[in-house]
């Protein structure tokens, strides 16, 4: 697969500015992003427009350029603008045609970082959209006038451009590697979730029952607060489209903690933890107690892994 991805505007021709420039940093996630589908086995091509001097010159610039290169998909990275707000705005995937890659690309964009999911979104309007010749969509990464979006944004930066990447990957990669901070979750002692709280890809019991208690523990209704301390689960930000919910279901983590040395399969249980605690995953009390951990001890955790 060949794809030509670009950057928005032009070096003369600046488009949203806020807490950071849109423009600039466009120019940092298309190489990177380009850098990430490379590793994957796939031709990229980059383009970014350093003579336009108008909006009119630069549009058809970028999209002449487009044009004139054998390829099979177009990408524009754009970043977005409303009004200066601390709080989140999200971010979006235009399209024309191709609403499933627009679906995935903003999921995974999401999955990674935390940004609100403003899904895809069809726009008629748009003179990239209208005149690529092969398949295309135009990213709206964040807001640049959002301080939330920005402090996501910025702190996830490798984590966006390869969730990217990895949705043009046709195929999945035999397996996932995470690396980072753990602490633990789930069961009748963790306060931290509601009595009522379920699972994400877990509905009932009979999903998952080597995960649950015999019975519900008192004054609960939800299966978070079921979960058995003792069984081998994990929660991580998994990327459905990636890891669908079959595969949650039927596979298994390998977790490995350095600090130890020690290695344990897992379960996956439920999406987690918040992006805003800087870690990687939750796992269940017993098998922090397994791996000789505590809470903010690294692991490295590889998904599916075959148990040996």
């Amino acid at each position: 697969m060949r794809i030509v991805i670009s950057s928005g505007h032009g070096l003369k021709i600046r488009g949203a500015s806020g807490i950071i420039d849109e423009v600039d940093e466009a120019r940092k996630v298309v190489p990177a992003v380009a850098s990430n589908l490379r590793k994957l086995g796939y031709e990229v091509i980059e383009f970014h427009d350093d003579i336009s001097t108008s909006q009119n010159e630069n549009l058809h610039r970028i999209v002449d350029f487009h044009n004139a290169q054998s390829r099979d998909l177009d990408v524009s990275v754009h970043f977005n603008a409303y009004v200066p707000t601390i709080v989140g705005r999200g971010t979006e995937v235009l399209y024309l045609t191709q609403e499933d890659l627009a679906q995935r690309v903003v999921d995974a964009i999401s999955n990674s970082s935390g940004l609100i999911n403003r899904g895809p979104k069809k726009r008629t309007d748009l003179y990239f959209l209208n005149n690529t010749h092969e398949p295309a969509i135009l990213i709206e990464t964040c807001f640049v006038d959002s301080q939330c979006d920005v402090d996501l944004y910025q702190k996830y930066f490798d984590q966006i451009c390869m969730a990217i990447a990895l949705v043009g990957n046709k195929g999945r990669p035999q397996h996932y590697e995470w690396q980072g901070l753990v602490s633990w979750f789930g069961g009748p002692d963790d306060t931290g979730v509601g009595a009522s709280e379920g699972l994400a890809f877990i509905y009932e019991l009979d999903d998952a029952p080597h995960l649950f208690l015999e019975e519900q523990p008192p004054n609960t209704t939800g299966l978070a607060r079921r979960l058995d301390p003792d069984a081998d689960y994990i929660a991580m930000r998994f990327d459905y489209s990636q890891t669908p919910r079959e595969m949650l279901l039927t596979e298994l983590a390998l977790v490995h903690a350095p600090k130890t040395g020690k290695k344990a399969y897992a379960y996956p249980a439920d999406w987690g933890p918040h992006v805003d605690t800087g870690r990687i995953a939750d796992i269940s009390p017993g098998l922090m107690e397994k791996l000789g951990i505590s809470t903010d001890d690294a692991v490295e955790v590889v998904f599916p892994a075959k148990r040996k």
